[in-house]
């Protein structure tokens, strides 16, 4: 079993509240760090610095919204092997084939019980 305790996660998502929910639950029930970023323009400049073990994903943000920000890390040779979980109101994007189709890991879909998505990442990412 893979080490977990220096695992580090970029949130992506303009929600200030979904922000902290996930920080906090995420710290509290795994050693995990979530360093957060409240639009595309940060998430991508804090991934360029930290080149986490792991993206989640806000697909709908004002600016540049998910599916850009994914375009752009799938296009560079340095963000393209880290993994992507999307945390989205889009229902639509847990369906098995947009997961393949997207090249994601997995979907974890809003709302979402803020004590279990530490499970949910661990499952999906395999830590």
């Amino acid at each position: 079993m893979e080490n977990t305790s220096s695992k580090t996660i970029v949130l992506i998502d303009d929600e200030e509240y979904i922000c902290q929910i996930v920080k906090t639950c995420v710290e509290v029930f795994s050693n995990w760090k979530i360093i957060t970023a409240r639009s595309a323009k940060e998430g991508l400049a804090a991934i360029a610095i930290t080149h986490p073990d792991a993206i989640l994903l806000d697909m709908l943000m004002p600016n540049m919204d998910g599916f850009a920000v994914l375009k752009r890390l799938k296009a560079s040779t340095k963000s393209v092997d880290i993994p992507i979980v999307l945390l989205t109101a889009r229902a639509d994007l847990a369906e098995a084939h947009k997961i393949a189709e997207l090249g994601v890991q997995g979907v974890i879909v809003k709302p979402f019980h803020p004590t279990q998505i530490t499970s949910e990442l661990s499952q999906i990412l395999n830590w």
